[in-house]
């Protein structure tokens, strides 16, 4: 059975990204600082992929999943990733209004709403996960009852200021996995209630 997965960076103090995040600055001003767990990309996913240990582990983890559901505004910022996060899985981004052209085949425009999102996207995974990226998703998705875990990558520092993950959304969640890694402590939770 899939489950629907948050994977997010964030900084003991709760942010995901410093100020001013938007396109040219997807983690804001600051805020790469996020993702000092991950390789350095060049523009290949595979590029993010640690050299090894733990945290490749949960790399390699992730990159299994057979759909993702990701946030308008995350995408957009994103540059809609050319088309494809990885391995060509299907991608559906919820949207309000008439979406753009596709930027491939594998983006799939979401007009009626989130939990119409998440159940294409599980039935188009099988029986692998979806990842779910966004912070604006992720909380609509944890209103309607959808989001089924949250990977937390905790960076151990304080960035003060940015965009928060959560912020005034309230659920009950059970830790399932802690792993520490060089870094970061990556972890997993059950969204409860």
């Amino acid at each position: 059975m899939s489950n629907s997965v948050l994977y997010m960076s964030m900084s003991l103090d709760g942010f995901i990204a410093g100020p001013d995040d938007g396109p040219g600055q997807g983690l804001g001003a600051g805020g790469e600082v996020l993702h000092g767990w991950l390789g350095d990309g060049g523009g290949d996913p595979l590029g993010y992929r640690p050299a090894s240990g733990p945290s490749a582990a949960i790399f390699d983890e992730f990159m299994e999943t057979g759909a993702v559901v990701v946030g308008r505004r995350t995408f957009d910022i994103a540059g809609r990733w050319n088309g494809d996060h990885h391995d060509g899985v299907p991608i559906f981004v919820p949207t309000r209004g008439e979406p753009p052209e596709p930027p491939s085949a594998n983006v799939h425009y979401v007009t009626d709403g989130v939990e119409c999102a998440m159940a294409q996207a599980k039935a188009a995974a099988g029986d692998a996960n979806v990842m779910v990226h966004g912070a604006e998703l992720a909380q609509s998705l944890l209103r309607a009852g959808v989001l089924d875990e949250i990977e937390i990558h905790l960076m151990p520092l304080l960035l003060g200021e940015g965009r928060r993950l959560f912020d005034g959304e309230r659920a009950a969640l059970e830790l399932t996995r802690v792993v520490e890694a060089p870094g970061v402590t990556h972890l997993r939770y059950r969204v409860a209630s």
